[in-house]
């Protein structure tokens, strides 16, 4: 059993972020990269499946060459061997064009069970691996908070708001992992001694065969700003129709959020 678990390199929460001086991006020197956290739950289920099932771990991320040092984390996790889609001749991706890549490494692996996180804490897109999973056509569930295996038939417990479904998906099959799931392991130091001795094999996104028009952008991003910090409290006077006329006044014309 073959279990890939799709990994990404984000920032630390904790980091104090910057718009660069184009107004479009953030300026990433001195920044702090991790493994997005959720990740760490989708790679402790895969380990707990090599343990419990024999099964083989093999961890795939989409980024530049720095993000080996995370795919090192999930080695020392206990992680079987890692593979990098070198992105660093395409510049930044969309939600769209990293899905591309991933489906297409994952295409020859021949997986039986590909986990991740339910999103990336950088853009929180939540939706490249349903993305993969609809590339690939293959069954999916998202937000998982248990996940039992019976010979190759997945039963699951999905969130929703207020309650949970219960879902039978045959393998090969996507999840998605919700914290609750279990909690991730600290690598040991004799763990993290062998992750240096472990597999990572880079693969050029340009071998994979995909047409650039394929993983363009189909949004762009016209500026960016951080969000305001001081809190705002501010009560409106006169009766209900003239309150609700002013606060209609204030949010488009003074917020513009309408």
């Amino acid at each position: 059993m073959k279990v890939v678990v799709l990994i990404k390199r984000v920032p630390d929460t904790a980091s104090e972020l910057q718009v660069a001086a184009d107004g479009k991006s953030v300026v990433t020197g001195g920044l702090k990269f991790v493994m997005s956290p959720y990740d760490e739950h989708a790679v402790e289920l895969a380990i707990q499946l090599k343990e419990s099932h024999g099964a083989e771990v093999v961890v795939l991320s989409a980024g530049p060459p720095e993000t080996k040092e995370i795919i090192r984390s999930a080695l020392a996790m206990g992680a079987d061997s890692g593979i990098l889609v070198d992105t660093a001749q395409l510049g930044a991706l969309t939600c769209r064009g990293t899905a591309r890549l991933l489906a297409a490494a994952l295409a020859d692996l021949g997986a039986d069970l590909v986990v991740a996180g339910k999103q990336a804490v950088d853009d929180d897109a939540a939706q490249v691996p349903e993305r993969v999973a609809e590339l690939l056509g293959i069954p999916h569930a998202s937000v998982i908070t248990r996940f039992e295996l019976s010979g190759t038939t997945a039963s699951v417990d999905r969130e929703i708001e207020g309650g949970q479904y219960t879902l039978e998906l045959p393998l090969p099959a996507l999840f998605t992992t919700q914290k609750g799931i279990n909690t991730p392991r600290y690598p040991t130091l004799p763990n993290i001694m062998k992750a240096k001795k472990k597999e990572i094999r880079e693969v050029p996104a340009a071998q994979l065969g995909l047409a650039a028009d394929s993983l363009s952008a189909q949004a762009t991003t016209e500026a960016m700003t951080l969000p305001r910090q001081q809190r705002l409290c501010r009560v409106i006077e006169g009766d209900n129709a003239q309150r609700v006329k002013e606060l209609v006044r204030v949010l488009h014309m003074e917020e513009k959020v309408l």
